[in-house]
């Protein structure tokens, strides 16, 4: 049994489909038939079944992928390990909360990549928590979240502080008046919900209508349309009250503040790549 089957192997099990896995690993799609065919006759069991849902894994195929998963994170571990020293390059996958990939991020990445251009850099955008169980998970090398964050498979830095303001229709004036209208926010991993229902108890909003969406861009045409009002960063806002025409309203002193850190695996070596990125966007 090869490494480079048990890639293969394990891209098909992730996504569930020869043909995807074929484009995400950049082969034509018999290859990848030929290869996971061949595994298995090394095997001498089955590891998938098609069905109307695509690859499913067999029972054996299941036990192979919990070792598979430790395996490639070895190898890749290893790889870190004796980069650790040389100049940066190889992978570097990073993730990041919206706000800090649209506001924080073009410009550093740009950067860094013309310093260090035999890096493979991908950035992949979630919320928070995703973010920190793909950390955990040893998918990426490390994100940047809103913290801090109390995790104790993760170190963290904290790296800038940013403002919550208020979004809302630009002819808007009391924010008091404002945070009587429905909020609209994220309907999974928002960071900012036990804020949001803080700071409507203080302002005696007794019955809130809180109105959940399925993506930021929903929620910012939401208040765009006047169906109610949104946090956000202040980076975000101000980005998109030029486009949008809007309005970010402040928020009081004790509900502004926002610091977002970078974390990364604790037990991981961190690489040559990973290390020129923090020392690069952490002066």
């Amino acid at each position: 049994m090869e490494s480079g089957d048990l890639r293969i192997f394990y891209a098909v099990a992730e996504e569930g489909s020869i043909t995807r896995a074929a484009q995400r690993l950049q082969y034509v799609p018999s290859n990848v038939t030929g290869r996971i065919r061949q595994l298995e006759e090394g095997l001498r069991t089955s590891l998938f079944v098609r069905s109307n849902r695509g690859m499913e894994l067999t029972p054996a195929g299941k036990i192979l992928l919990g070792y598979a998963r430790e395996i490639l994170n070895l190898l890749g571990e290893a790889e870190k390990s004796v980069q650790a020293e040389d100049k940066p390059r190889g992978q570097l996958r990073i993730g990041a909360i919206e706000s800090t990939a649209a506001a924080y991020l073009p410009e550093r990445l740009a950067d860094y990549y013309a310093r260090y251009p035999e890096v493979n850099l991908s950035l992949n955008t979630g919320n928070s928590s995703v973010l920190m169980q793909q950390v955990v998970n040893r998918e990426i090398d490390g994100a940047f979240v809103y913290g801090p964050v109390t995790h104790p498979q993760l170190k963290q830095i904290p790296y800038y502080q940013e403002e919550l303001v208020l979004l809302t229709e630009v002819g808007a004036e009391s924010l008091q008046e404002q945070l009587h209208k429905p909020m609209l926010i994220l309907s999974t991993g928002c960071t900012h919900r036990s804020r949001v229902e803080r700071l409507l108890a203080e302002a005696g909003v007794q019955h809130p209508r809180i109105i959940e969406f399925g993506s930021l861009e929903a929620v910012i045409g939401g208040v765009a349309s006047g169906l109610g009002v949104a946090l956000l960063p202040r980076s975000n806002a101000a980005m998109l009250s030029k486009e949008i025409n809007m309005k970010a309203m402040t928020l009081p002193k004790s509900y502004r503040e926002l610091v977002v850190h970078f974390i990364y695996h604790r037990d991981v070596p961190v690489s040559s790549a990973l290390r020129a990125f923090l020392e690069l966007n952490h002066q």
